[in-house]
């Protein structure tokens, strides 16, 4: 039932950040191209890309598609900050210029968040390595996830959220996981996020499931913890708590490779 082209249409800004993301992101692009709801816009922002990301990304002759770049190299967190700036959308839709889409993505959340009301939602996440193997593990959503659940784990990848417009915040700056800082900050106000169980995302794999990119990681949730206010100790309880969390979730993909 498509309530969403039945009723009001809204738009949908996708956003897309973009750094040296050649081998990658045109199966990005695409898999938005693939949506079977279609009144959206894709932002993407080049962040002063030292590779052909540009080349690859002014190929797609979509008016939809609308493309920026960075004069300097910004991070990730400016770079979202600027296309939500440009963005025209009712919602915000997050895509990674390395993770993939299922073609009813977008169809499929938003009658979602109608039914629900939902201010902010995510969906499951499936798992694929640099060959494109993708894992028989799936991360699940559970339908409100709470303030507190997300303290302890964080279950929405970035690239599975929509958030309302008028809800948004932006993506703060520093060495920590600027998204998983701003769920918690729209869901401490919103009272908690739904989460649509079906595997509607493809997580692509990087350098953090190496032992080097785990402990960057733990420090980044640190910060993530000191930003939205807790003091060290708590943050520290905290952060071994998401840690432990983690390494689970990392075993789990490893072994269903």
């Amino acid at each position: 039932m498509q309530i969403f082209l039945e009723k009001n249409n809204p738009l949908v800004s996708v956003i897309m950040p973009a750094f040296n993301s050649s081998a990658t992101i045109g199966a990005s692009i695409d898999s938005v191209l693939a949506q079977t709801y279609t009144n959206w816009e894709l932002i993407v922002v080049n962040d002063a890309s030292s590779d052909n990301t540009h080349q690859i990304i002014q190929a797609y002759t979509d008016k939809r598609i609308k493309y920026f770049q960075n004069e300097i190299n910004s991070g990730v967190a400016t770079t979202r900050n600027k296309a939500m700036e440009l963005a025209q959308g009712q919602f915000f839709a997050f895509l990674d210029s390395d993770d993939l889409w299922a073609s009813e993505k977008l169809e499929k959340q938003l009658n979602f968040m109608q039914k629900n009301n939902a201010i902010i939602s995510y969906t499951q996440t499936k798992y694929m390595n640099s060959t494109g193997k993708i894992s028989k593990y799936t991360l699940q959503a559970v339908e409100n996830f709470t303030y507190s659940n997300l303290l302890r784990r964080n279950l929405m990848s970035c690239s599975s959220v929509i958030v309302r417009r008028e809800n948004m915040l932006p993506f703060p700056q520093g060495y920590l996981h600027e998204d998983m800082a701003v769920w918690l900050q729209i869901i401490k106000k919103a009272g908690l996020s739904h989460g649509l169980n079906e595997p509607l995302l493809i997580y692509r794999l990087g350098e953090a499931t190496k032992s080097s990119g785990r402990i960057k990681s733990a420090k980044m949730i640190f910060g993530t913890y000191k930003e939205v206010g807790f003091g060290f100790l708590t943050a520290t309880f905290l952060m071994l708590c998401y840690s432990f969390h983690s390494i689970s979730k990392r075993m789990r993909i490893r072994f269903g490779l």
